[in-house]
């Protein structure tokens, strides 16, 4: 593949997916549209670089590295004891409707969650997808992506009846 075929392909896989994968990264990184915005970018950055080497569909690969990139992220700034990024993406309601505040409680109940066990709930429910599409992503195997989904539902349910309460 020629190099102005091969960013005309990395363009399009761009403009035609990057919604997606924003909604993705925003859920990866609990509600905070700048650091989604930025870890989707980092992420592309890498994906462009490597663009002519990937094997197979760029999408699933793109949803394994947000994933992944996230876990890192979360990883290195829970070294930092003086960054205050627990309160940073925490959305406020801008309406008095139930879908927003269905969406807000969500969202924070999902960034509660650990970061391995966010990405499996982001990955099964949020992105569709199989349990074997989503263990491949994280490497992980088919019994883990199990035991953290049904931990984190467990989770969710327990943090969602706090928000109701609230």
């Amino acid at each position: 593949m020629a190099v102005h075929a091969a960013e005309q392909d990395f363009e399009e896989f761009v403009v035609l997916r990057s919604q997606s994968l924003l909604r993705t990264a925003y859920l990866l990184c609990g509600g905070d549209r700048g650091a989604a915005e930025d870890l989707l970018q980092d992420v592309l950055e890498k994906m462009f670089v490597r663009w002519r080497r990937i094997k197979g569909p760029a999408e699933p690969y793109a949803r394994a590295a947000l994933a992944n990139a996230s876990a890192n992220r979360w990883r290195r700034r829970s070294r930092k004891p003086e960054a205050d990024w627990e309160q940073a993406g925490t959305p406020s309601v801008g309406g008095h409707e139930d879908a927003v505040v269905a969406q807000d409680a969500v969202l924070r109940a999902l960034a509660e969650l650990p970061p391995k066990m966010r990405a499996v709930l982001v990955l099964r429910f949020f992105d569709d997808q199989t349990e074997a599409q989503t263990a491949a992503a994280l490497g992980c195997g088919a019994g883990t992506v199990k035991s953290q989904t049904s931990r984190g539902l467990a989770r969710m349910r327990e943090l969602l009846k706090v928000e109701v309460a609230r």
